[in-house]
C-alpha cells in the first residue's frame, strides 16, 4: 500500500511544478505585454518616436520573451498529463498545433522588433523615415495583432473543449475559457489590452491545477 502512494506522489510532483510555469508564463507575458504597451503606439504606421524615448522597455520585453515561451511549453505539458488517457486526437492535434503556432508567431514578432533595435543602434538617424522601418513595424503589428491573438484563441477554445468533455479543469472555467475565446477571435481588435485576457486565463487554469494537485497529494505515513 505505501508503495502505491509514494508512486502517486511522485506523478503528482511533476504536474506540480509544471503548473508553476504556468503562473510563471502569464506573469512573464503580462509584463512583457506591459512594457510594449506603455512603450510602442499601437499605430502601426507611427514613426518611430519610442526608438529615442522607450526602446530600454522594448528591449527588456523582448528578453524576457523567450522565458515566457519556455514556461508556456511546460503548460502545454501540463494539460497533457492532466488529460492523460481522455486524451483526444483530433483535440489534442488542434490544440499543440495552435500553441505551437501562437508562440511562433510570438517570437516573430519579438524577433522582428528586436531587428528594429539593432538596426536602429546601427543608423540612428535614418531608420525612421525609411520603408524598411515602416514595412518591419507593420509586419510586427500584423503577426501579433491578427495571427498570434487569434491563434490564442484557437488554443483556449479547444482546451475549454477539452475540459467539457473530460473534466480536467472546472466546469465554469471551461465556460469562461470558451466566452473568452471567442471575444479574442472576433473582438480583439476592439481594446488594446485584449491580448491580457489570454495570460489571464492560463494564469486561472495553473492556479486551478496547483491547487487541485495540493488537495489531491495523500497523507504521509510514517
Amino acid at each position: 500500500m505505501s508503495g502505491n502512494i509514494s508512486v502517486t506522489a511522485k506523478q503528482l510532483r511533476t504536474p506540480r511544478a509544471a503548473a508553476v510555469a504556468g503562473l510563471l508564463f502569464a506573469a512573464l507575458l503580462i509584463a512583457v505585454l506591459t512594457l510594449f504597451l506603455s512603450s510602442v503606439p499601437k499605430d502601426p504606421l507611427e514613426k518611430g518616436a519610442w526608438l529615442s524615448v522607450s526602446v530600454g522597455k522594448v528591449v527588456l520585453a523582448i528578453n524576457l520573451i523567450p522565458f515566457a515561451g519556455v514556461a508556456f511549453l511546460w503548460f502545454i505539458g501540463v494539460v497533457r498529463d492532466r488529460l492523460g488517457e481522455a486524451e483526444d486526437r483530433l483535440f489534442s492535434t488542434v490544440f499543440l498545433g495552435s500553441g505551437l503556432l501562437f508562440l511562433a508567431m510570438l517570437f516573430v514578432s519579438a524577433a522582428t522588433f528586436g531587428a528594429i533595435v539593432v538596426v536602429y543602434a546601427a543608423w540612428p538617424d535614418s531608420l525612421a523615415n525609411s520603408p524598411t522601418f515602416a514595412l518591419a513595424r507593420a509586419f510586427a503589428y500584423v503577426v501579433i495583432n491578427v495571427y498570434a491573438i487569434k491563434m490564442a484563441g484557437v488554443f483556449m477554445m479547444v482546451t475549454s473543449t477539452l475540459g467539457l468533455r473530460t473534466g480536467f479543469i472546472a466546469r465554469w472555467i471551461a465556460i469562461l475559457g470558451l466566452v473568452l475565446a471567442l471575444c479574442l477571435l472576433f473582438g480583439s481588435q476592439l481594446f488594446d489590452w485584449s491580448f491580457a485576457v489570454f495570460p489571464a486565463w492560463v494564469l486561472l487554469i495553473s492556479g486551478y491545477i496547483l491547487v487541485d494537485n495540493f488537495q489531491l497529494v495523500p497523507p504521509r505515513r510514517a
